[in-house]
């Protein structure tokens, strides 16, 4: 997985004043998408759309909600407040999209190019993403969080992934 424009390039994620728990998903600044190809069977996929949302999490300030604690006393870890959109899209189109996310200085990507689900070791991994060309990539899943408008544009009208 390869994760542009990270936070020494560029600083996406929510200012603290800006965590507002009682806002809709849709009035938040920044919007939260991962886009899986829509060729991958559904283990596969749930994997891509993890491993993209991992590094995602990690980079981006303010994504995640606090812990909220049941009625019994037990904790439950926060979830991204802002909501998060998992969408579907094919090989071509996700490539175009990650193309277009990675341009813009204002948006953070995380990919999974398919060397990572075709290989075990991580070494591996790295010494094949390596020798791969950007263009060249297949990926199995891109995580973008962004300004909501330009986000929407990027991945058009994107069907939920099913």
């Amino acid at each position: 997985m390869s994760v542009l424009n990270t936070p020494s390039a560029v600083t996406v994620g929510f200012a603290p004043e800006e965590v507002d728990f009682t806002m809709s998903t849709r009035r938040a600044r920044l919007k939260w998408v991962v886009v899986v190809d829509a060729d991958l069977p559904p283990g596969r996929a749930a994997n891509a759309a993890i491993c993209a949302a991992a590094p995602t999490v990690a980079s981006i300030p303010g994504l995640l909600g606090t812990d909220a604690t049941d009625a019994e006393g037990t904790m439950h870890p926060g979830l991204p407040w802002a909501g998060c959109s998992v969408l579907v899209a094919d090989s071509a189109t996700l490539r175009a999209i990650r193309a277009k996310a990675a341009s813009r200085t204002d948006t953070f990507v995380a990919d999974v190019p398919a060397a990572a689900q075709s290989t075990r070791v991580y070494g591996d991994f790295i010494a094949a993403v390596g020798k791969t060309r950007t263009a060249d990539f297949d990926y199995c899943a891109v995580s973008i969080v962004g300004p909501r408008n330009p986000v929407d544009k990027i991945v058009g009208k994107l069907p939920l992934m099913p």
